[in-house]
């Protein structure tokens, strides 16, 4: 079955730690102290997953896919096969995929079934597998950056919305929490938070009323593995709802993802996680359809 747009925003995450070939030279003791770093840090960025009852599987969260997706390593451990295609729809590529129907899955005490689920390579996303919004209807998703880590669950297990100083409405489109109360400048843009990439990036319709000029370029890769270069530019001041982000480097390029959601002709502007660090804490409440932001001290 071909599903066309099953995932707009996907985007590469950065890797976790892989396991070293035999040819490799032993680490030092600082290699070894940096692998150990980057492991916790892979166990505290991800969710333990199980699937038909095996696992523990290491997923990414990933509020800007539509869908959940699976790799290589757990189609070879449950020994699924492949049961259609979808056309998925990265930040500067599409490709038709094979797909699986996933029974089973569970995290944060819910059990989900039935699930089409994309299949794409670890090396790509960087993860035994994606929880994409498909799964995440009715949770809410808590960035904490004191601790370095991610969770899902009931807004009520993850504290309510005590000791958050701002709370912003956003509207649902296609599953994606979109904030519409947001200005760079005088410009009003539509943001779309990402905890699946690091960098911000935004549309052309943005790109042509930012009057700044370009501060060089980045390459950044999509689950595909193909390579795009984006215009960096910088924006003075971005607002959300009472707060404010300065000096937010943007990079710019063509992309199918703003015209999977109707975006195409007007400002808008993926907040990628990187750029979320400023704060202490942000959640995604998709059942109350709000971005809650708990702001850093001075």
């Amino acid at each position: 079955m071909l599903l066309s747009m099953i995932a707009p925003l996907l985007l590469a995450a950065a890797q976790g730690p892989q396991p070293s070939s035999p040819d490799d030279d032993p680490p030092t003791p600082a290699e070894v102290e940096e692998l150990a770093f980057d492991r916790d840090r892979y166990e505290r960025m991800t969710v333990p997953v199980t699937i038909a009852g095996r696992g523990p599987y290491r997923f990414m969260v990933d509020t800007g896919s539509q869908a959940t997706v699976v790799t290589p390593r757990i189609v070879e451990d449950l020994a699924l096969q492949p049961d259609g295609q979808a056309l998925v729809v990265g930040m500067g590529s599409s490709a038709l995929v094979s797909t699986l129907t996933l029974d089973g899955l569970e995290f944060a005490n819910r059990r989900l079934d039935n699930l089409r689920t994309p299949l794409l390579l670890d090396s790509h996303i960087g993860a035994d597998g994606i929880l994409g919004l498909d799964s995440l209807q009715d949770l809410r998703v808590l960035m904490d950056f004191r601790e370095d880590r991610i969770l899902v669950a009931d807004a009520r297990d993850l504290g309510g919305n005590s000791g958050y100083e701002i709370v912003v409405r956003a509207r649902r489109k296609l599953g994606q929490m979109i904030i519409t109360d947001a200005r760079i400048g005088n410009i009003r843009v539509n943001v779309l938070i990402d905890t699946g990439t690091q960098r911000s990036f935004g549309n052309r319709a943005l790109r042509e009323r930012l009057r700044t000029s370009e501060h060089g370029t980045e390459i950044m890769t999509d689950v595909h593995g193909s390579a795009i270069e984006n215009e960096l530019r910088l924006a003075r001041r971005l607002s959300i709802g009472g707060i404010t982000l300065a000096r937010l480097p943007i990079g710019f390029a063509d992309s199918p993802t703003f015209a999977a959601l109707g975006l195409e002709n007007q400002p808008a502007l993926v907040l990628g996680i990187g750029d979320l660090r400023a704060f202490r804490r942000v959640a995604i409440d998709f059942n109350q359809r709000r971005i809650l932001f708990d702001l850093p001290g001075r």
